[in-house]
């Protein structure tokens, strides 16, 4: 089935079209991306409309839709109102959590629709991926795997955590990386003890944990893993909670598969951690889901009560943090399938102490 064929099931005697306006929503109606645009579907038809910088690569590239050039002349709502009259449009679903204030209040006084709450029924087919998906993130992960393998040749003593973030985003592009996920997180010494630090000035010691946290885009599908390694040499404590993180995130690896929840994965995973006494010192979920964002539905935390469901995805990201000594987190990449899971994420997982 093709994506727009998935929006136009959403169509009834409440919605007789949807306003399309994230860019994600865009290029998986289209199955292409493009910067800037607004769509319009309907059962009577469908239009893309985008700026004279975008217009030639939307008429080269996307089918399906009708591509109309926005301009002066023909701003968005002159256009959408178009479609509107000419597609017989009374109600509008909409995507509310990608609208600033300024934009809806532009929609709700400029259309002649009415404008109803639809995101999320409009972002849940993103949750179970396509065959053409997984392939697009398994090559994202197989970029982020190639890049960190070079990386690792590049971490010492010396550096500061902005150099190695500089080192990290230059090895990403390099192996094919399209884009980053998100900004890296590089962070050294007493700053790993951050769940999501900022790289700054300090320099890496020997004795320290290095946490990176990065991913790219590939095809408008993200990569996302971490990996913690030592410099020189690591403690017995340091040893310890990295192998309780190691143990926790099998543990919740082991039991994912079609069926379960977020929420049972998440406690397998954080069992290990408690049992280890340092429950306190886990604080965020196990996992999430992604696709062309990083962060997507659903969630492996203590709040997803949803049974997962076979082509989901989800990152298997359990941590320990001692704040103001270090930090510990380990991150792969898992699909969901009937009987397990593929994990997509091939980096090696031991302790490296490099």
């Amino acid at each position: 089935m093709k994506n727009i064929d998935k929006y136009l099931s959403l169509l009834s005697e409440e919605l007789d079209g949807l306003l399309l306006t994230s860019r994600y929503s865009r290029h998986y109606g289209t199955e292409f991306d493009i910067a800037e645009g607004v769509a319009i579907v309907t059962k009577a038809g469908c239009c893309y409309f985008t700026d004279s910088r975008y217009i030639e690569s939307a008429q080269n590239n996307i089918s399906g839709f009708e591509v109309v050039e926005m301009n002066r002349e023909n701003p968005y709502n002159k256009l959408l109102n178009d479609a509107i009259a000419r597609f017989g449009v009374k109600t509008l679903g909409y995507e509310e959590s990608y609208l600033t204030v300024s934009e809806w209040a532009s929609f709700r006084d400029g259309l002649n629709a009415e404008l109803v709450e639809a995101g999320e029924r409009i972002n849940s087919f993103r949750s179970v991926k396509e065959p053409w998906e997984l392939e697009r993130m398994r090559e994202a992960q197989r970029i982020t795997d190639a890049a960190f393998s070079e990386v690792l040749q590049r971490i010492k003593p010396g550096l500061t955590e902005k150099q190695l973030q500089a080192e990290l985003i230059y090895c990403l592009y390099k192996n094919g990386g399209e884009g980053l996920s998100f900004d890296p997180i590089v962070v050294s010494g007493p700053n790993t003890s951050l769940p999501h630090g900022v790289a700054g000035d300090r320099v890496i010691c020997d004795g320290d944990f290095v946490t990176l946290d990065f991913g790219v885009t590939y095809g408008g599908y993200c990569s996302d893993m971490t990996r913690t390694v030592a410099v020189g040499h690591a403690t017995e404590e340091m040893r310890k909670v990295y192998e309780t993180v190691l143990e926790a995130q099998t543990a919740g690896i082991s039991v994912t598969k079609a069926g379960v929840t977020g929420a049972e994965i998440d406690g397998v995973a954080r069992k290990v951690i408690t049992d280890a006494g340092y429950g306190k010192y886990f604080g965020h979920g196990y996992g999430h889901s992604l696709g062309m964002e990083c962060h997507e539905w659903p969630n492996c935390s203590p709040s997803g009560k949803v049974p997962m469901e076979v082509n989901m995805i989800t990152s298997a990201e359990p941590g320990i943090y001692l704040p103001g000594k270090f930090g510990v987190r380990i991150e792969d990449v898992v699909i969901f399938t009937e009987d397990g899971c593929e994990n997509i994420t091939k980096s090696p997982k031991n302790l490296l102490i490099i």
